[in-house]
């Protein structure tokens, strides 16, 4: 069965962050919420949710795709975490799925992972990806890097992953439940 691990930081995305999460979950694709410091984080808007458990805890080589959801101040603090940096470099390593929203692909930029390939992000921090090809496309799958735009865009790219993980007759079904 295909594993999926979602990291949180104080000050996420909640909207990105909770569909992404309702979608895999929705599809049975086993997914385990980590947060960088505390069980319990805080989003961008005030909205606290608890996680499954701490990043340091995870045994974070044992999934098969690693997301990101965006938001400020989140993904400012998930540049500074060093052991999601490190993840995120094995998981290029190992040829492992690395999905980002909003300004999460920042912190691609910040591992340095997924150069030359194509991306996209939210608008305001376009000027970070100098050493990729930008797309201003909803959701963008280069290889096992796939980002998205932010708020607007998060049911696309949760459907992406799951057409990923699952393929495309489970992402139809999914779509057709919740009438998208």
């Amino acid at each position: 069965m295909k594993k999926t691990l979602v990291v949180l930081a104080e000050g996420f995305e909640e909207t990105e962050a909770i569909t992404i999460i309702d979608f895999l979950r929705r599809a049975n694709i086993e997914t385990c919420v980590a947060s960088l410091y505390e069980v319990w984080v805080t989003g961008s808007h005030d909205i606290t949710i608890k996680s499954d458990q701490l990043l340091d805890e995870v045994a974070s080589d044992d999934f098969d795709m690693i997301i990101l959801p965006g938001g400020q101040p989140g993904t400012n603090n998930l540049k500074k975490s060093e052991k999601l940096i490190n993840i995120l470099q094995m998981y290029q390593q190992k040829d492992k799925y690395i999905a980002a929203i909003c300004a999460a692909p920042t912190v691609l930029a910040a591992a340095g992972v997924a150069y030359g390939k194509n991306i996209t992000s939210y608008p305001s921090v376009k000027s970070v990806f100098t050493h990729y090809n930008y797309l201003e496309k909803e959701v963008v799958v280069d290889g096992k890097i796939i980002t998205s735009r932010g708020v607007g865009t998060a049911i696309d790219f949760s459907l992406e992953l799951v057409k990923i993980i699952k393929g495309q007759d489970k992402a139809a079904e999914l779509a057709k439940k919740i009438l998208h």
